[in-house]
Parts: C-alpha cells; sequence; structure tokens
C-alpha cells in the first residue's frame, strides 16, 4: 500500500502521530502560567545530556573532566582540563549538538522497534553514570567543585528512579508517549538554549559565559559564528531523524494479522491483487550553558 501525497511511510504513522501529540502539549505548555513546573524534570534532563555531552567529548580527547554539576535553575557547568584548539572545538560544541543528537537518536530508537522501556532504562543509567562518576566521585578525588554536588546528586538520583518506574510500571503506550514526549524536550529544549545563546553572541549582547564565547577565546572567531553553526547543524541532524523517522521498515510479508505497532495498533498485510495467484516475498576551564 502506498501514500502518494505523503512522505511518511504506513507503518510509521502510529509513531508520527504519538510524536505530533507530544510536541504538541509541549507547546501548548508554554501558554500556561506555571507549567514550567511539570516540565522542570525534563529540563534538568535535557541539562544533564548537555553537560554529559561536554564531559563524554573531554574523554574522547584525552582530556579529564575535573566535575560536572546541574543547578536548580537548569543551568550547568562541566569543568575539563584544556586540550589543543581542536579539543577545544569538540568539547565546546558537544553540548547544544549533543543534545539535539541524543533527541534525534530516541526518536530513530522507538522508530526502529527499540522498546521503550530499553530506552527508559539506558537513559536512567546513562544520568546515573554521569552523577556518580563526574558529578560526585571526580570532585571529589580531583578537587573540583564541591558546590554543585548536592543538588546533582539528588537531581540524578530522582531522575534515574523516575525513568526506571516508567519503564518497569508503565504500560507500553505510556511509556511510548513519554520517550516520544522526551525526545521533543531535548529538541525544543536544544532549539531553545542555542536561540538564546544566538542573542547572547551578538556584539551588542552582555558579556555572558557561553560556550559560544569559549569558542570565540579560543579560537579568535567571533561567538556569533559558531552560534550559527551550532544551529544549523542541529537542524541538520534534526532533518536527518525525522527522514528516518518517516522512512519505512522492511517487513517480512507475514499471512495473517499482525502486532508491528509498539502503540498496540493491528496493521493488515495488504491482499494481492485478483489478477495474481503467485505470493510475493519480497582546564581547568568551565563550559557551562
Amino acid at each position: 500500500m502506498k501514500f502518494r501525497n505523503t512522505r511518511i511511510s504506513y507503518d510509521a504513522r502510529p509513531q508520527a502521530n504519538l510524536l505530533l501529540v507530544a510536541a504538541a502539549i509541549s507547546v501548548v505548555l508554554w501558554f500556561i502560567p506555571f507549567a514550567e513546573i511539570l516540565t522542570y524534570p525534563f529540563r534538568i534532563f535535557v541539562t544533564f545530556i548537555h553537560e554529559g555531552g561536554h564531559a563524554i567529548a573531554a574523554v574522547l580527547t584525552g582530556n579529564s573532566v575535573a566535575s560536572l554539576s546541574v543547578a536548580a535553575n537548569a543551568s550547568g557547568e562541566t569543568y575539563t582540563t584544556q586540550g589543543g584548539l581542536l579539543s577545544q572545538m569538540f568539547v565546546s560544541s558537544a553540548g547544544y549538538v549533543g543534545s539535539m543528537a541524543y533527541g534525534a537518536m530516541l526518536l530513530i530508537l522507538i522508530r526502529r522497534s527499540i522498546t521503550a522501556r530499553a530506552v527508559l532504562i539506558g537513559s536512567a543509567a546513562i544520568v546515573f553514570a554521569l552523577t556518580m562518576i563526574y558529578g560526585v566521585f571526580k570532585p571529589v578525588v580531583s578537587g573540583g567543585v564541591w558546590s554543585g554536588i548536592p543538588f546533582t546528586l539528588m537531581a540524578g538520583t530522582l531522575l534515574t528512579v523516575g525513568l526506571i518506574a516508567v519503564a518497569k510500571f508503565a504500560s507500553a503506550r505510556v511509556a511510548s508517549f513519554f520517550v516520544s514526549f522526551l525526545a521533543v524536550q531535548l529538541v525544543l529544549n536544544a532549539l531553545l538554549d542555542l536561540k538564546t545563546v544566538f542573542f547572547l553572541s551578538s556584539p551588542f549582547a552582555p558579556a555572558v559565559p557561553t560556550d559560544a564565547m569559549n569558542m570565540a577565546n579560543a579560537t579568535g572567531i567571533p561567538a556569533i559564528f559558531w552560534a550559527v553553526g551550532w544551529v544549523t547543524l542541529s537542524l541538520g541532524i534534526l532533518w536527518l531523524a525525522m527522514r528516518g523517522y518517516g522512512a519505512g521498515r522492511k517487513q517480512k510479508s507475514l499471512p495473517g494479522m499482525t502486532l508491528d505497532d509498539p502503540m498496540g495498533a493491528f496493521s493488515i498485510p495488504e491482499l494481492p491483487s485478483i489478477q495474481s495467484t503467485k505470493s510475493r516475498t519480497t582546564d581547568s576551564t568551565p563550559i557551562s550553558r
């Protein structure tokens, strides 16, 4: 069965509808007073992924991480040793771009039949590892910034428990919606943060420490250049993810009714044509946000 008027394949429609609902709810919450209380845990999760991107990029480029902290206002800082120019560029870029990439990865995973529970457990493991290794252990051992440990530990622990609880006790439908909402929050918050960095990178904006300013200090290239580059790269990642999200999956043609939809909907294979009788097999430098 083909739908020539849309680029979304038939088997992608249930997940696409779920994603649209999650996106619509996220946008509606922007206009409801005090609704940020509901999205606050997701905002903290995005900060963990952002700062985790800096930390992982530092490790991959041979640097060490002194500390990673998340604040109550959803800001964060990651202190790393200062490597070469390419290393600094990679580490500074890994925050915003990493958040967008992680959100895009969630979209692809739930589209490619990875169960929502597995995605939630994996995300919980990442948050817990970032919390214990870089939020608690490294600051204590290396003498890093201790002031951020209490809230980082509390927030990381609560997020870990919450993600595991949803994975364990929620129905498959609720877990799938939760992952979709999480992916939407990652993508939207990454774009909103990049918009903020773009305006703060203006020559007329007040001097505020940002990843773009770190890049400008390291390279001598204006911060606005890096902000525009990150926005462009993030939009490219999102575009590729949405193309993969809407593409069809290769499936074997099985007789009867199948349960291919993770939302629990039934799909019925197309009947063969009447004319055909044959079956078809087809530095410590702070990295802040």
